[in-house]
């Protein structure tokens, strides 16, 4: 029963944001014992995972993207499924086909083989190296959270979450996603080379005796109780018409966008990105321990959230302006309006 004053409501919400944070940090804890430093990129992979969204992880070869996917399918107890996207896979080697099946009386049927789709935890390993119809295949099942196959449509099993990587520096012989299927992204995170501490952890862990076994700290309903904890945090109108500013300010025509937006950006956010703020600023306030959003906590995830809804000019691609520069940019201009 609830109290004229609301006692027991903020008890509740206290509680909630408290073991929401627990269990994250447990996850956490855990990823780091096999994941070298990249704290950042762990934190984002489970922020994206618990919002029911997908990562674009952009990264070269050898840092570690496919053991930080397979960790986290281990940590959480989810199925795990590596897809390596090559220019000559099909559409079906993804989805899963129907095959022709012959019973015990010499009777045959179809019956529809599942494909590597069908995990919790999927690795789409550099998704821009297979042609754009494979690479809708793939997006449209992390749209619809399903699979058609003929005529007949395939549930995912929930929770379904994909990570897709693609390499920066080598261009030759890939087929860049369109921005209409990168926009599908809700985040886009970038991993850096380690410095020579972490390396040199990181030849320790590898390179010396057995690694420990990776030890699983919560489940499939911890996650999918974490989703609904999630949308539970309210969030106050000033708040969110922050996030609408910074979307709106990433559109050259608006009249709240900074001079550098004007110059450099052909095309602005969509209201994804604006989802995808709200929804990450809520996670981040709940690992602060409160119930509730602060304007820190939008500005603190703007650039994994923006940064590849942000099309540029060809006069920013020549310049080679960094999209982060343009977010600070909007997150900079919109500050100076508060004050």
């Amino acid at each position: 029963m609830t109290t004229t004053d609301g006692n027991t409501d903020l008890a509740a919400a206290e509680e909630s944001a408290r073991r929401f944070c627990e269990r994250f940090t447990t996850a956490m804890d855990e990823i780091g014992r096999f994941i070298v430093g990249q704290r950042n990129v762990v934190e984002g992979t489970l922020t994206a995972l618990l919002s029911a969204g997908h990562v674009l992880l952009e990264g070269v070869p050898g840092l570690g993207k496919t053991m930080l996917v397979r960790t986290l399918s281990r940590v959480l107890d989810l199925s795990f499924s590596r897809i390596q996207f090559t220019p000559d896979l099909m559409p079906a080697d993804i989805t899963g086909t129907d095959m022709v099946m012959e019973n015990e009386h010499g009777e045959r049927f179809f019956q529809f083989q599942q494909g590597p789709i069908f995990a919790n935890v999927v690795l789409a390993d550099e998704i821009n190296r297979a042609t754009p119809k494979t690479q809708s295949a793939l997006l449209e099942a992390m749209q619809d959270k399903s699979v058609t196959v003929g005529k007949t449509t395939y549930d995912l099993e929930r929770p379904f979450f994909v990570m897709a990587t693609q390499n920066p520096i080598e261009m030759e012989g890939t087929y860049p996603l369109p921005e209409a299927q990168v926009d599908r992204f809700f985040f886009k995170l970038r991993i850096d080379y380690p410095d020579a501490a972490d390396l040199d952890a990181i030849l320790t862990r590898t390179t010396a005796g057995a690694p420990p076994d990776v030890t699983p700290v919560l489940t499939r309903d911890d996650v999918l109780s974490m989703r609904r904890a999630v949308r539970q945090v309210p969030i106050a109108p000033h708040v969110q018409q922050q996030a609408v500013a910074f979307v709106m300010a990433t559109h050259p025509d608006h009249d709240g966008a900074p001079d550098v937006v004007k110059r450099y950006v052909r095309y602005g956010s969509s209201p994804r990105g604006g989802q995808t703020l709200v929804t990450a600023a809520r996670i981040r306030a709940l690992l602060d321990g409160r119930f509730h959003v602060s304007v820190d906590d939008i500005v603190a995830v703007a650039k994994p959230a923006l940064r590849h809804r942000l099309i540029l000019t060809f006069q920013g691609e020549a310049e080679g302006i960094d999209p982060d520069a343009i977010i600070d940019a909007v997150v900079e201009r919109a500050a100076s309006e508060r004050t």
